[in-house]
């Protein structure tokens, strides 16, 4: 290699692509630990298409990887120095969020929460979440709830980008009930926004119109009018119409797009049959019908319904579990009796919210009845009887020692692992309760079965000593890593994750466990309690079963053979809802009609509550199977698939370009940084090219502090276990490159050696025995305003002549800078003939990029139009409303029959023509407002789209090719 190759590969590997091209992103997936999936490109290629565009919502089907899309973006951000980011998440997934982004991309987070925050601020940072003034900027990390509570400082951060992961639960932002989502979207409306989601629309259009509104106010006009224009009439046209204008917001790749590229594995169901002990079907059939009484009092009547639910999953885990329940039902009784004001009023809920982790009050709000009816004095004796049943009940359930659905547990296990072993995974078993206190039977059980050694528990609360020995262990490896996060309950919930995977084979977990942790080295889930939700059956299965999961997914669900209506439960959801069979489960379409699944659970419930006889349970369960069948169809042909989905042939053609040109920008990125490190730092490392490995003894730039030993250059998610993984934008190579750049290279002869090199390069054999010149030059277009939001993308403009003063073509040029070659001082070498065809290309280039900003801007004016007539119907919309009233009055007027009646309607229609009148001035005035807000608007974009030109002419030299 010669110095003048060396600079052109430096500014080759650095320069910075433009916006519609793989190219742009070549880099940062050359450093990623991933692999390149062509449809994550392609999510990422349209969040970056336009420096006009206010952001994007990511909306790929489960299971395809969307926080890498994010990630790659994230990188591209922070790669070009733009550093203020902020990550919106639902708390239980920040350390998640945390992790991929340190693992996979090598980019620093912190997490802030209450504690953090409130240390900074003591600390005298005026601004917790403006990183970037700090010496080392990081990516900030919180909770939705979290950044609406703070957003007076949100609005003060000037953001370069902000990701919101499960964005649907902010879709309802066009009501004013939502109050968080309403915070969130004044706090960050002028700030560019990704939002991540997998049902951008499960319902209601509206749903879209609050996710667009969220990230472009501009996007579409009034509310009224968008209802009235495409949720209340949909037509076909009304249909394309919408579609167009989500185009450029929404991007959706389904998984079947995307079989070709990534391999799923399936998962499968097992079923554990187990018969209850006498004592446990008396328990079950006495407490039942206690539930089924209309005259409880233990229940507060407010949230009776939710409770019975409750009591019935408690009922069905464990007699432990229905124990402790009945124990505190006859511990409020006794409270209400007392004297005492603060104890009668004390919640029968906090108690059974503490068993379930959570899951008490986290669907309370959904699950609201009437008010509370008050105790009256004549109830003191009925209280006294019920609270002698309740004791009666909680001795029965104490006194069952053992359960014959613990007892089944451990043949599932066996049964489970030995599927694991024909499936070549390892033993690993996350078994998920409703009851902590059935997660204390289920430990002693399996520990006195000799699994004590192999046990993890995760639930709400994660402060059992053991947990605690792990935690400070899993602390003391990690200290002075990325791996800490700053927040206790994040790293602990991470500390077990990590036991279960080094060490444990068996994890019992609560519903804390279901969400926000990545368990894909775990491929056996047993459902010891079955939700009723399928949201939350997915969400379990979903800790496992998602993208990166090596084995086939084994589900193993518990089944009470003597119980009718539990049967019927585990039907439903097996054959109708496909939630355990199959490669992808139940569809994102399936679960969106369910929403919440609450309402499905209050249907289950009350079949529980009303029915006896197996006949009824039978009825009753064929009559909410066709309901769902109905529900299910209708909204499958609704419009989710119209708006959002492409099946046409241009997004497999466009996928295949992006795996080819993929594959070929990253191969060449690993090519020329080996090439350009091994000719740099040749006299100061030790290279084996056999390897692509070269070892460090004494750090080559002695200002720079790097660790010393074995690099690698390897691509994708292995890299090497004994090395330093090196890459493009690690520390050592952003010196080798800067030094590369800063090379002299005057004016020389190179000889190219085309007979030297392995293979043949079809385009070159044709100079092969020529001589010529050859210029680079480096154009740099910047678009937008000084002062951010300014973009960069690179063009090495190459030109050559021959000595025949034949053109070569810019592949040649391109190609001849590859070749061995060596050089010498020219002899006879005219410097500067080849200015005026470089000038030439660099117009063709500016042309292009010209033509390109058109069709961007010509896109946003096509958006402000639809824009400001959505504001203008809206306008139109309430005159028509004026008018027809009218018309019913003067109508009502002629047909009154006495004089009293027709002077009160005339007097009315006058006070609406005056009305109207006004009406139409303001019409006349928020007709020219829309005008001139819509000028204001296209006006800043084309200062948004305003380029500026840099070039730098890097060298010239003449050239032979043997």
């Amino acid at each position: 290699m010669t110095e003048h190759q060396a600079k052109y590969l430096a500014y080759e590997l650095t320069k910075r692509g433009p916006a519609d091209s793989i190219e742009k992103f070549a880099g940062t997936l050359a450093d990623a630990k991933v692999d390149m999936n062509p449809h994550q490109v392609e999510a990422a290629l349209f969040a970056f298409k336009s420096p006009l565009s206010k952001g994007a919502i990511l909306a790929d089907e489960v299971g395809l990887g969307k926080t890498i899309e994010a990630g790659i973006v994230l990188s591209q951000f922070w790669a070009e120095g733009r550093t203020r980011i902020l990550l919106l998440v639902p708390a239980s997934l920040r350390k998640q969020w945390q992790n991929e982004l340190v693992d996979k991309f090598y980019l620093p987070s912190v997490i802030l929460e209450g504690p953090s925050f409130n240390k900074a601020i003591k600390a005298g940072v005026g601004n917790p979440f403006d990183t970037a003034r700090s010496e080392h900027p990081e990516i900030v990390i919180c909770s939705q709830p979290f950044g609406a509570g703070k957003d007076d400082y949100l609005l003060r951060t000037p953001w370069d980008l902000v990701v919101i992961d499960e964005a649907h639960r902010l879709r309802n932002v066009h009501k004013a009930s939502n109050i968080n989502a309403r915070k969130l979207r004044t706090a960050l409306h002028k700030t560019r926004k990704l939002l991540l989601t997998a049902t951008p629309l499960q319902n209601n259009l509206l749903e879209l119109y609050g996710l667009v509104s969220f990230i472009d106010e501009f996007a579409f006009g009034d509310k009224r009018a968008f209802s009235a224009q495409y949720n209340r009439s949909q037509t076909e046209e009304s249909h394309a119409e919408l579609k167009a204008r989500l185009a450029p917001l929404c991007h959706r790749t389904l998984r079947r797009q995307v079989l070709e590229y990534i391999r799923y594995t399936s998962r499968s169901a097992l079923t554990q049959d187990f018969t209850p002990s006498e004592e446990e079907r008396k328990l079950y059939e006495l407490v039942s019908d206690y539930l089924r009484r209309d005259d409880l009092i233990a229940l507060p009547f407010s949230q009776r319904q939710l409770i019975t639910l409750v009591l019935r999953k408690l009922l069905a885990s464990s007699s432990f579990a229905i124990a402790g329940a009945l124990d505190t039902m006859h511990r409020r009784l006794k409270r209400m009796l007392s004297e005492d004001a603060k104890l009668r009023d004390a919640s029968v809920t906090d108690d059974l919210d503490e068993d379930t982790d959570g899951g008490f009050s986290e669907d309370a709000e959904e699950w609201g009845d009437e008010d509370t009816e008050p105790l009256t004095e004549e109830g003191r004796a009925a209280i006294e009887v019920e609270m002698n049943e309740l004791a009666s009940l909680r001795d029965q359930a104490t006194a069952i020692t053992e359960n014959a659905k613990g007892e089944a547990l451990l043949m599932a296990i066996e049964q489970g692992f030995a599927a694991m072993k024909g499936n070549g995974a390892a033993d690993k078993a996350i078994i998920f309760t409703e009851s902590r206190r059935t997660q204390d039977y289920l430990v002693r059980r399996l520990t006195e079965a000799g699994y004590a050694e192999d046990l993890v528990l995760f639930n709400g609360t994660n402060a059992t000593p053991e947990t605690r020995s792990i935690y400070e262990a899993w602390r003391e490896n990690n200290k002075g890593t990325d791996r800490l996060s700053g927040s206790r309950s994040a790293d602990i919930r991470q500390s077990l994750v990590d036991h279960f995977k080094d060490s444990g084979r068996i994890m019992i977990a609560t519903e804390a466990a279901a969400e926000g942790i990545n368990l894909q080295f775990c491929s056996l889930v047993i459902n010891y309690d079955l939700p009723w939700n399928p949201q939350r059956i997915e969400q379990r299965i979903g800790r496992c079963h998602r993208y990166g999961q090596q084995h086939d997914v084994v589900v193993i669900n518990f089944l009470n053979r003597a119980n009718a209506a539990d049967q019927r439960v585990h039907e439903l959801l097996a054959d109708k809802l496909k939630l355990f069979d199959g490669i992808f489960g139940s569809s994102d379409d399936v679960l969106g009609i369910l929403e919440s699944g609450v309402d499905f659970e209050k249907r289950i419930n009350a079949i529980y509550q009303t029915c006896r006889q197996p006949e009824e349970i039978q009825r009753a369960f064929d009559a909410l199977q066709e309901e769902l069948k109905s529900e299910i169809q209708a909204k499958l042909a609704d419009t989710r698939v119209s708006l959002l989905e492409n099946f046409d042939s241009e997004v497999s053609d466009r996928l295949r370009h992006h795996k080819i040109d993929g594959e070929r920008y990253l191969n060449k990125i690993q090519a020329g940084l080996w090439n350009l490190t091994n000719y740099i730092l040749s006299e100061r490392a030790m290279f084996d090219p056999a390897v692509f490995a070269f070892v460090v003894g004494n750090s080559p730039y002695p200002d720079l502090q790097i660790p010393l030993g074995r690099y690698e250059l390897t691509s994708g998610k292995d890299g090497p276990a004994d090395a330093h993984r090196y890459r493009l934008h690690h520390p050592l190579a952003k010196r080798v490159i800067r030094e590369a750049q800063a090379l002299a290279t005057p004016a020389v002869h190179v000889t190219f050696d085309y007979s030297g090199t392995p293979g043949r390069t079809v385009k070159l054999e044709p100079l092969v025995g020529s001589s010529g010149t050859l210029a680079v030059r480096r154009l740099t277009v910047t678009t937008g305003p000084e002062g951010g939001g300014q973009t960069h993308e690179d063009r090495l403009l190459i030109c050559g002549l021959s000595e025949g003063g034949e053109q070569v073509s810019e592949a040649q040029a391109h190609a001849l800078m590859t070749l061995p070659a060596t050089s010498a001082a020219p002899s006879g070498f005219a410097h500067g003939t080849l200015g005026s065809i470089l000038d030439s290309i660099q117009q063709e280039a500016i042309g292009t990029l010209e033509t390109r900003n058109a069709e961007l801007f010509q896109q946003e004016s096509d958006k402000l139009d639809y824009w400001a007539e959505d504001q203008r119907r809206a306008q139109r919309q309430r005159l028509d409303e004026i008018e027809q009233t009218t018309k019913l009055l003067r109508k009502e007027a002629k047909e009154a029959s006495t004089l009293a009646e027709k002077v009160r309607l005339q007097k009315e229609v006058r006070t609406l023509d005056q009305s109207r009148d006004d009406a139409w001035r303001i019409f006349e005035e928020e007709k020219r407002t829309i005008d001139e807000k819509r000028d204001d608007i296209e006006a800043e974009a084309i200062r948004l789209l305003a380029q500026s030109l840099e070039t730098e002419d890097l060298f010239e030299i003449s050239w032979t090719l043997i």
